[in-house]
This record gives C-alpha cells, structure tokens and sequence, in this order.
C-alpha cells in the first residue's frame, strides 16, 4: 500500500482499488490493510468507500521518507561509487529496565538505520547518523542514557580492516546471495521487454501492474536487509548494485511499453526519485 502513496502522502481509494484488482488482491484485503495502517498510527481516513483519502500522519510521513532516502543513498552510492569518510560512528546506551520498551525502540532504530551490533548496549555504523540518533533518544525520552561518538579506528576482536570488519558485523554474505537471486530470477526480463518493444508489443496494466508489484515485492525483501554500506566495505562487484540496477532498467523498459499512456501511481515516488538522481 506504502507503493501507492503520493508524493504528499496520500493514498486514494479510487487509484488504490484497480491496481489491487489487478494484482490479485480483493476489495476486502485493501480495507484490511487500510484498517491496518490506520491502526498503527500511520495514516487518517478521510471520506469513505471508493471516495476515502488516506492521508499519512507525521508518522507516516516520516516512514515514506526514510523508505524514500533509503534508495536515495543506495543509488548515490552506487553512481558514486564510494560514500565513506572512513570514520566508524559510535552509539552507546545504558537505558534502565523501567525504560524498556523505548530501549527497544532505540535498538530498532539503530538497527533500521544500518547499524550492527558490537556488544550489548553498542553499536556502529559508517553513516552520518548522528542527527537521526540524538533525535529518536530524545524522542523516547532516554538521550541522557545515550552516548553518540565517532572514530577512524575500530578494532573488534582483533579484526580491524575496515573490509573484514564489515564482514564481521553484518550478513553480508547472505544478504549477497539474497540480491544474486534476485538478479538471477529477473536478469532475462529487459531482453524480454526489449523483444516486444521491436515487435512494437504493449503492455495492458493487467500484466504491468502484477509485475511491477512482483518484482518490487522481491526486491524489498533483499532491501530491508540491506544496511546500505558505502562500496570501500562491500566485495566488488556488488550484487546489490547489479540487483538495482535490474530494477531501474526493466522499470524505464515497462514504462515505456506499458498500454496506459498515464504516470501509473504504483511506484510513482520512485519513479520521481530516480528522476531526481544525476
């Protein structure tokens, strides 16, 4: 659902309900997900039926946005082909059992933000997330149990080349083999795409819509694992670049075979991100 949200956070009924249908989804399993996230504290309704807005809340704002500047980094990093200042940012906290729930919360935060844990209560990262630390602890209202330091050493357990480290810290290796499924179920679909475009073959939003989804569904779950390191700490060549990559070419191939001659709303913030990448 978070897919069709536009880009001022709103997700209309009457845009949402066909590219479910098409997709294989029931009227009923929309409202579902609807209660849902409205549930969560994520979105407001506003009107009813096929007529009803949801509108994103502050915090579902902020998790379309943090979705949006995930893939912001991945394919600067990617175009760059480098990201890292070499400094290893630091977060330690001692939070009291009585404030156990928003340890927890802090630990998530730190997880979703890319970091790995080095021992209880501490945690590292490459990235400049010392701006989003300082204000989730404040948030939870436990930044006087949480020190923020950064380093261009690291040592742990006498590993310390940055390379190695990052092997240490994170699946990578996993997650490598999660992108190179990916890249292997998906890799003959531009050449596909690249046929019926020399056939002058269309694409109905019967067929483009479920593969859109499909294939965005699949490489979500090889994303949210993804702690986005910089390149100077992955292996080369990185499937994760390849795996992006596959995603943007069959995206742009799609579009412009696909029968409707609208902007589609499934992926349309995506598709505004990448236009707005150099």
């Amino acid at each position: 659902m978070l897919g069709m949200a536009r880009a001022d956070g709103t997700v209309a009924t009457a845009e949402l309900l066909p590219v479910a249908e098409a997709c294989g989804q029931s009227a009923e399993q929309v409202r579902s997900c609807l209660r849902r996230l409205v549930a969560e504290g994520l979105f407001l309704r506003r009107g009813t039926g096929r007529e009803a807005v949801f509108a994103a809340t502050e915090a579902g704002m902020a998790a379309l946005g943090r979705g949006l500047e995930r893939q912001r980094l991945a394919y600067v990093q990617d175009a760059a082909g480098r990201g890292w200042d070499h400094r290893w940012r630091l977060v330690a906290f001692a939070v009291p059992e009585a404030r156990r729930p928003a340890r927890d919360a802090l630990r998530d935060r730190l997880l979703a933000l890319g970091g790995a844990a080095v021992h209880n209560g501490l945690y590292v990262s490459p990235h400049r997330w010392g701006k989003d630390v300082v204000g989730e602890a404040q948030r939870l209202g436990i930044a006087d149990h949480v020190t923020v330091a950064g380093s261009e050493d690291l040592e742990v357990g006498g590993v310390g080349e940055p390379r190695e480290l990052a092997r240490r810290l994170w699946p990578i290796d996993d997650l490598a083999d999660r992108y190179r499924a990916f890249v292997a179920t998906y890799e003959g679909l531009p050449d596909v795409l690249d046929d019926m475009r020399a056939r002058r073959e269309r694409l109905p939003d019967a067929a483009f819509l479920p593969g859109a989804l499909a294939m965005g569904v699949a490489f979500q779950e090889c994303n949210a694992l993804d702690p986005l390191l910089p390149p100077e700490l992955l292996p080369r060549p990185w499937p994760g670049r390849a795996a992006r990559e596959l995603l943007v070419r069959s995206r742009r191939l799609a579009l412009r075979l696909r029968e409707a001659h609208d902007r589609p709303a499934l992926f349309a913030t995506f598709d505004d991100l990448l236009e707005s990448i150099p």
